[in-house]
């Protein structure tokens, strides 16, 4: 009995030292987070690129918006007609119509595709430089893991490396920098008000 009892107390000894040792290793492991977003949004590559994307979003927003104050005249004008004007005559409008706000819906689906394919050229090469720099400050200040604030639930604010990051992408030195809000990329144009039918 008494030999039993002391191969359990050695074994859990055992166990013991073993996960004081993982503790020990897990507390010298060197972690910081990035909003890896912010770096991208934030470098002086990445504002230019915002303001170019802003740039064609407005033009094709107006010009969606022009389309469809056009098409809303339009129904309005259809609905005044509507007792005056023959069964014929009136279904030639209203298909008219209804073709014509298809082809706005079709519009503004490539409106869509257009901005995010010029966001993706815009920014890859971006996103590509900005995961370079987290290399860099990795590599020179021994961390072991560096994760993307986004997909931790909670950090502390002492372990963020973004502005290091975006100072560093944007050609400077790894010194910490200043802190900012983040910032969102435009978003896409308004889809059209209306239904298919008058």
């Amino acid at each position: 009995m008494r030999l039993t009892a002391r191969l359990l107390l050695a074994a859990a000894f055992a166990v013991l030292l073993s996960l004081s040792g993982k503790n020990a290793a897990a507390q010298t492991m060197k972690v910081a987070v990035v909003d890896v977003q912010r770096a991208v949004m934030q470098t002086e590559d990445g504002l230019r690129a915002q303001a170019t994307l802003k740039k064609l979003f407005d033009s094709r927003q107006q010009e969606l918006n022009k389309r469809q104050q056009e098409l809303g005249k339009q129904k309005e004008e259809i609905d005044k007609q509507a007792k005056v004007l023959s069964q014929g005559a009136l279904q030639k409008k209203v298909d008219d119509w209804q073709k014509q706000m298809v082809e706005l819906q079709q519009t503004f689906v490539e409106y869509n595709k257009e901005l995010e394919k010029k966001q993706k050229e815009l920014t890859d090469p971006i996103f590509e430089r900005v995961v370079a720099s987290i290399k860099r400050i990795a590599g020179t200040d021994g961390y072991d893991l560096i994760v993307d604030r986004a997909t931790v639930a909670f950090s502390r604010s002492d372990l963020d490396l973004t502005d290091r990051v975006i100072q560093l992408a944007n050609g400077g030195t790894s010194s910490p920098a200043p802190g900012g809000a983040g910032s969102a990329a435009p978003k896409a144009p308004t889809a059209p008000a209306g239904s298919a039918k008058p």
